[in-house]
């Protein structure tokens, strides 16, 4: 089949240039040579990308080698033996080169046994029909496009359904299920039926695939411009049972004497699309699925008030770490960002109100810092009332809640505040040893300074620190 003309056109000078450029040197090693895979799905959906996959019936590596020369300033080349792949870099794009191979599993990996093989070979192995498409870099029939597998078909039609028999397809390489999910999410497809089917009957295969693999899918399905849409895929097949069962735990509603609660599963899915609607910062969305994770372990009825949550906001910060760990996310900055605002996301709710306190607002800017902002944002994107009057007025409270707190931080500093006398001086000027009295006395500067008793000033709380020290029995 000849390029859709259309598709010609959605490409640049610099992409035909390169794309001729190694079909030139792919003849001249008497090599079958073809962009296959996800950039010709993606300039076909007009989808920016900079990454060129290149297969070739023959030898990838010593095809990247020889393209290479070709370029300007020679870039380098990057082999990977074990794979039998090869990648350079240009001004411009990011080019991968491979052989053409054919793929065997056995049951229990999901490592396949490769052998050589030709173009309708590696076509067949791929996941899914949209990612088969190629087009042929050879002269005598530049721009030809392979689709043996009607993929142009079913990116019109948006969607996504495996080449060959989906059951063997996800059996051999059960990473694959999580790959349906992700494009479907990223691309707003719809996955196809019998594909769809043969996720719910081999979700089981996902335990023999690596956490690690599993979280970049997953990341990849949280940076989409509605991640919701994901998980609720990952739910309805049963795949999130096997990795995620505290967000599992969430669904469901539990009623008594006539009371219900909110499924805190799909709240907690439309917390998450409001934050990605406001930010693209993946932790900022990671802090608004664990937001609710511990209401489950904290529920409790109390007759003639209703389902109660008391501590979620405490115990999920503690769940934080141990989940993060599990999932094999980082547990450095990114895992303390979450870890905080899943500590503190009720904290300006009870700032909802006409007679804040500057003390209040004080404590919150300090234990927030540099994140409050992010910490408001996701408060914010709690709101989920369908009723706009309420809604209006939330939104309203937040926006005096901001206002407030630049007017504070404005004259006293607050944020990331260290106490302006240090324990170093403490002792010095007590003549103590590090001690349990040090640590009252830096303690009662800060709640001083927070609670507006003093000012963030050295001389006031210098003064302060003479004040407590006499009555902890301290002399000069």
């Amino acid at each position: 089949m000849t390029m859709p003309e259309n598709l010609l056109n959605k490409m640049s000078m610099k992409e035909i240039e390169t794309l001729q450029l190694i079909g030139s040197v792919a003849d001249e090693h008497n090599l079958d040579s073809y962009a296959i895979g996800g950039y010709v799905r993606d300039k076909i959906l007009n989808r920016p990308t900079q990454d060129i996959d290149i297969v070739c019936v023959g030898s990838g590596i010593e095809l990247a080698k020889a393209a290479a020369e070709k370029f300007p300033g020679s870039p380098n080349v990057a082999y990977f033996k074990n794979y039998g792949t090869a990648m350079f870099k240009t001004d411009d794009f990011e080019l991968e080169f491979v052989g053409a191979r054919k793929e065997s599993y056995q049951r229990d990996s999901r490592k396949p046994i490769v052998e050589d093989g030709t173009l309708e070979d590696d076509q067949n192995r791929r996941d899914f029909t949209i990612n088969a498409l190629a087009i042929s870099l050879n002269g005598e029939d530049f721009g030809d496009l392979i689709d043996p597998f009607d993929g142009l078909d079913d990116i019109d039609g948006r969607v996504i359904r495996t080449p060959l028999d989906p059951d063997i397809t996800f059996s051999d390489d059960p990473l694959r299920m999580m790959r349906a999910i992700r494009f479907a999410t990223q691309l707003g497809f719809r996955i196809d039926d019998e594909t769809y089917a043969a996720i719910e009957r081999n979700a089981g295969r996902l335990e023999i695939i690596s956490q690690e693999r599993i979280s970049t899918e997953l990341n990849k399905i949280l940076q989409a411009k509605k991640p919701s849409l994901g998980f609720k895929l990952l739910f309805n097949t049963g795949l999130l049972q096997h990795f995620f069962p505290e967000m599992v735990a969430l669904h469901g509603v539990d009623i008594k004497n006539g009371l219900g609660h909110k499924d805190n599963f799909y709240h907690t899915l439309q917390v998450l699309d409001n934050v990605a609607r406001r930010s693209d910062n993946l932790w900022l969305r990671w802090a608004a699925v664990l937001h609710d994770i511990a209401k489950p372990p904290t529920k409790r009825f109390q007759p003639g008030h209703g389902w109660t949550f008391h501590g979620h906001e405490m115990l999920g910060a503690k769940m934080t770490p141990t989940i993060f760990k599990r999932l094999k996310l980082p547990l450095s900055t990114e895992m303390k960002f979450v870890q905080k605002l899943v500590l503190l996301h009720l904290r300006p709710i009870g700032l909802n109100k006409e007679n804040i306190t500057d003390s209040a607002i004080r404590r919150l800017i300090y234990e927030a810092g540099d994140d409050v902002d992010e910490l408001l944002l996701l408060c914010e994107s709690d709101i989920t009332t369908k009723n706009p009057d309420k809604m209006e007025r939330y939104l309203s409270n937040f926006n005096m809640v901001r206002q407030k707190m630049l007017e504070v931080e404005g004259k006293d500093k607050i944020r990331n505040m260290q106490p302006p006398v240090s324990g170093e001086e403490i002792m010095q000027y007590f003549n103590i040893k590090p001690s349990k009295k040090v640590g009252i006395i830096k303690k009662a500067i800060k709640d001083a300074i927070l609670d507006g008793i003093i000012k963030n000033d050295y001389d006031e709380a210098f003064e302060f620190m003479l004040k407590k020290g006499k009555e902890l029995g301290l002399s000069e």
